[in-house]
């Protein structure tokens, strides 16, 4: 029997230990370190009294069948109305013979995707839209000023050699300045002419004034077959209680298969010969060290942290690795009665609140970068959905600086003073409750020796056994179907004996077209 060692129970992790266990049999014995108490990653579910919060936001969205398959084996979609669409009498699309929400908790609902962006105190929709509203909130000079600034872009292009330039050649200097420019600077704490396009082709593929115009034309020519942009889905699906409870079913079933999981149990060195990982060692919450030998290291551990800890390493490629950055960030959940934003949408919600998932704010004001509505997510993620607002503030930082530390009373001081300056709560509104949280390499970040990114797989291409997973497995900007795709194909490989090389695993969110793309018409 064959060990495995997979590093990390998140999408990557979990996924190629099921993948592994359930076409591999009997041949394969596998164990998952992870180095927290639960599963899930960044795609985990907090519970805090009685309340759900979504760590980033997950829409369970994808063009690739074998993750919906996976999904849909887990958990079926709702096959009976969710608690605010009965109550509001909304029509969502059930699956016959389904499970019912407000009975079973295993169920998968569908939800319309609304997300927009906060700028002078207006909402604009994301992707921004050439409609009347969007060009009575800008007013007739900046309209004009930014479909002059977008002809230009035409006739000019840029080079692709920033994430500044990326941006401009697809919605010009205009809209890039009012809507891309002030957010990716919060996201990433540098200014996009610092960032590699790579991470604008990964995360807004296709996505530009022209796509957003071809989908509007497309809606009015009924029959017509499109594709849909990542950022234009109208409808996702979402587990009943967030992300995390998909991935608390995906390790009963990892177990279910014969599948072991570590908790509190840190990968931190790896001794190779021959080109192979032949020892790993752990540390356990108890200080304790663990020895593993496994024939086969699946990680989805940060690429800088795997490296660091591998014995022997190229100095260029340590150095390399070393210097890869990260952004980490906070999440403070605060739970009230209304919001002072006025819900002028088509779309009807419970207490009538706004109904967007996310809000990108674009404020230069404040420090917030998005909000989370975490009651437009799911009614089940919060307590009292008709009587309560539970909302996720998303802040963007280093580990360590003046904002990580910051105390949790004072993040709530901080927090509300922001969004009562915002107008989006009123001054005397109270906050029941609160609650913090902190996550650290949230985000590869796409600058420093990113550039040397490609000599870094190169040397852990070289390692036999040794595959990279994942969002920090593979230091790429990867949504969670995309995590899960890059653990597919490492199982291919594995399952056909690991013979060729590894290009298919890293290839995974790199071609021009995302992988939120299906095509046929919006769902």
């Amino acid at each position: 029997m064959k060990e495995i060692v997979i590093i990390g129970a998140g999408p990557a992790g979990l996924t190629a230990g099921i993948r592994l266990l359930q076409e591999g049999g009997k041949e394969y014995s596998v164990t998952v370190l992870e180095a927290s108490s639960s599963v899930g990653g960044i795609s985990r579910t907090v519970r805090h009294n009685g309340n759900r919060m979504d760590i980033g936001g997950h829409r369970f969205f994808s063009k690739d069948a074998e993750v919906n398959a996976f999904w849909e084996e887990l958990m079926p979609l709702q096959g009976a109305p969710s608690l605010d669409d009965r109550i509001l009498d909304r029509k969502v699309a059930l699956a016959p013979g389904g499970p019912d929400p407000e009975k079973a908790d295993r169920v998968m609902l569908t939800r319309t995707r609304v997300s927009r962006i906060y700028y002078r105190r207006k909402f604009f929709d994301y992707p921004v839209k050439m409609n009347g509203k969007t060009l009575r909130n800008m007013g007739f000079f900046t309209a004009f000023s930014a479909g002059m600034s977008y002809l230009h872009s035409l006739f000019r292009t840029l080079p692709e050699d920033s994430l500044e330039n990326f941006y401009i050649n697809r919605f010009g200097r205009k809209l890039y300045s009012m809507f891309f420019e002030r957010y990716t600077e919060k996201l990433w704490g540098r200014h996009p002419r610092e960032i590699s396009a790579d991470w604008g082709a990964q995360r807004v593929k296709g996505l530009s004034i022209l796509a957003v115009l071809k989908d509007i034309f497309g809606k009015m020519l009924p029959g017509t077959r499109k594709k849909v942009e990542t950022s234009l889905i109208e409808e996702f699906r979402y587990p009943k209680y967030g992300p995390g409870q998909l991935w608390e079913t995906a390790e009963e079933e990892f177990e279910r298969l014969g599948g072991r999981i570590l908790f509190d149990c840190r990968a931190e060195r790896f001794v190779c010969e021959n080109g192979r990982i032949e020892t790993l060692f752990a540390v356990n919450g108890k200080g304790e060290q663990c020895e593993f030998h496994p024939q086969i290291v699946i990680s989805s551990m940060p690429v800088k942290d795997l490296v660091s800890g591998m014995t022997p390493v190229p100095e260029e490629i340590l150095a390399a690795a070393k210097g890869l950055p990260y952004r980490d960030f906070v999440t403070v959940g605060l739970l009230l009665e209304k919001l002072a934003l006025e819900n002028t949408t088509k779309f009807r919600t419970l207490g009538n609140i706004v109904p967007d998932c996310w809000i990108y704010v674009q404020e230069p004001d404040v420090k917030l970068g998005r909000i989370q509505i975490f009651n437009n997510w799911s009614p089940y993620m919060v307590k009292k959905p008709a009587e309560t607002v539970w909302i996720g503030l998303e802040y963007f930082c280093s580990r360590g600086d003046e904002f990580w530390n910051m105390p949790e009373t004072k993040w709530k001081e901080f927090a509300f003073a922001e969004l009562t300056k915002m107008g989006v709560v009123s001054p005397g509104e109270k906050v029941p409750d609160f609650h913090v949280e902190k996550v650290e390499k949230a985000y590869p970040a796409y600058f420093d020796t990113y550039e040397k990114m490609d000599e870094i797989i190169g040397f852990l291409d070289s390692v036999s056994n040794l595959y990279c997973v994942g969002r920090n497995g593979q230091h790429r900007y990867n949504n969670m179907d995309h995590s899960m795709m890059t653990a597919f194909a490492a199982v291919r490989h594995i399952l056909s004996g690991g013979n060729g090389d590894k290009a298919a695993i890293w290839n995974v969110n790199t071609e021009k077209e995302y992988h939120e793309e299906k095509n046929g018409s919006s769902r």
